[in-house]
């Protein structure tokens, strides 16, 4: 059995956890699900890196996984928790001293999303529309459901703040990569894990919102 603590993207909800939870619990895991203070324009990683922490507890041998914006803070807890392996889904790849808000230039995402976007028949000068990219292959009695939960905006403090790590965490280190993500394109994705982490993302059915989509598939690639 292993110990799953499931770090969200922006907004900070754990909710976005919820299809998944079950499917990890059915394959005999735990899963532990973070609430991160999105709303709140006074915390930043520190902040976001001690809420994982006390949700964790006194639990060893974790599998930390980060989901998109998540990416920022899952690496921050490995030197702070017994973490047998760190798990990025569709997730942001910091430098060290890189802020959040360089992050999106640095690794060239907009010019990959608009690339993406003409190849695959959208318009890439429209304003961003959440379902055009986070929720387009998600069910859409899950999308109505989040769209009621009047989820508070993200603040920017975290984005703000450069990464603090000098150096990625010395901890087996997973990328699973979406191809259908339209936010993060997977061949994106699959360039930022080489030139970053020397790692070559493994592949998913499904979107940005995969633990939404795909939560079977997702178990099945985290079990494995």
């Amino acid at each position: 059995m292993a110990t799953y603590i499931l770090i969200p993207g922006a907004g900070g909800a754990a909710w976005y956890w919820h299809r998944l939870v079950p499917e990890l619990e059915r394959r005999g895991h735990e899963a532990i699900v973070v609430d991160l203070p999105a709303a709140d324009d006074s915390a930043g990683l520190s902040e976001y890196a001690d809420t994982v922490i006390e949700a964790a507890g006194r639990r060893g041998d974790l599998v930390v996984v980060g989901q998109s914006m998540g990416g920022l803070t899952a690496p921050l807890v490995c030197d702070r928790l017994p973490v047998s392996r760190l798990v990025l889904v569709n997730a942001m790849i910091p430098a060290p001293g890189e802020t959040g808000g360089e992050w999106w230039t640095n690794t060239g995402q907009d010019q990959a999303r608009r690339e993406c976007d003409l190849r695959e028949g959208r318009p890439s000068d429209e304003p961003f529309d959440p379902l055009v990219y986070f929720f387009h292959d998600v069910p859409e009695h899950i999308v109505k459901e989040a769209m009621a939960t009047n989820e508070p905006p993200q603040s920017g403090t975290p984005f703000e703040q450069p990464w603090p790590l000098d150096a990625w965490p010395d901890v087996p280190t997973v990328v699973l990569s979406s191809v259908a993500d339209r936010l993060f394109p997977v061949e994106f994705q699959t360039r930022v894990a080489q030139q970053r982490l020397g790692i070559t993302p493994e592949t998913l059915p499904g979107g940005h919102l995969v633990a939404l989509s795909r939560p079977e598939e997702l178990a099945d690639a985290l079990d494995r």
